[in-house]
């Protein structure tokens, strides 16, 4: 599994993705590290979480939990990577552990009748390969027309987005807590989005804070990008943003020096309430 590098990500669509790390870089001068990438995905026969999990559990990954929205009719499920020796000086993929992964699957015999705007567009079985092509920044059905994904998105954002981009990442979350300098305090890295005037999701606070107290997170409102339907209309919608994530020692742990603190001594998983807010920053109206 190769570096994965933002100035080449076609199925990363969020040019101010690349503009950000070049700013923290120009202060910290800090190497890439990730979080975790986040996919999208509609539970239909052959394209929920596992069209893209098996994939990566071939590699090593392994299913550790997951969270549900019942109100947003969706499943969440996260993945840890395998353990694999890495390092020190490496760099992306190849700076401290593997990312997790995290698939999302809406649950769309669950929808009203506007499910069946979403099957219209797939075909009967999407297959391993296709399933993946669509990662990469293919969109395996059809292009909708601009009328059906207005009336999905008037049930669900998360319908509507995959719809227009397959299941490219939505978003990947950069490791604070690997970063070296200044810039390992998420504190620090909201102040200074916010005084170059980046956007920043504030739905529920912008610094976002896990229950536990382990887990702080930023995130951006996601990249607007003009799309063409099918029918010639074009209109301006979101595409993929992204989250600096820091997580903190654990209790027992404390005490350890800095320098022997290692990613499993940090909390593990995801915060319900976080995540409920983090899913904002891509949404398509301005009412939370």
């Amino acid at each position: 599994m190769g570096s994965f590098d933002l100035s080449h990500a076609s199925s990363f669509k969020n040019p101010t993705a690349k503009t950000i790390w070049e700013v923290v870089q120009s202060v910290d001068n800090e190497k890439i590290c990730y979080d975790h990438f986040t996919f999208q995905t509609f539970k239909v026969e052959g394209y929920g979480i596992e069209s893209l999990s098996s994939f990566f559990m071939d590699y090593g990954y392994k299913a550790e939990g997951g969270l549900d929205f019942p109100t947003k009719k969706l499943r969440v499920l996260n993945f840890s990577p395998p353990d694999i020796y890495v390092p020190d000086d490496g760099h992306g993929l190849g700076n401290g552990p593997l990312p997790r992964l995290v698939i999302a699957e809406l649950l769309v015999d669950e929808l009203s009748s506007e499910s069946k705007i979403i099957r219209k567009y797939l075909k009967p079985k999407g297959g391993k390969q296709a399933v993946l092509s669509s990662t990469l920044g293919s969109l395996i059905w059809e292009k909708p027309i601009s009328t059906d994904f207005q009336q999905l998105a008037k049930e669900s954002d998360f319908a509507a987005w995959v719809l227009i981009h397959g299941y490219m990442m939505n978003h990947l979350a950069f490791s604070v807590h690997r970063l070296k300098h200044q810039f390992s305090d998420i504190k620090c890295i909201k102040e200074y989005l916010e005084e170059k005037g980046f956007e920043l999701n504030n739905d529920g606070g912008i610094l976002k804070v896990s229950q536990d107290g382990l887990l702080l997170q930023v995130s951006t409102i996601s990249e607007k990008i003009a799309f063409e339907f099918a029918d010639g209309v074009t209109e301006t919608i979101p595409a993929s943003y992204i989250e600096f994530t820091q997580r903190l020692v654990l209790p027992e742990f404390k005490d350890l020096p800095h320098n022997q603190i290692k990613e499993f001594h940090r909390g593990d998983g995801f915060d319900l309430g976080n995540a409920k807010t983090i899913l904002e920053s891509a949404r398509f109206t301005s009412d939370v």
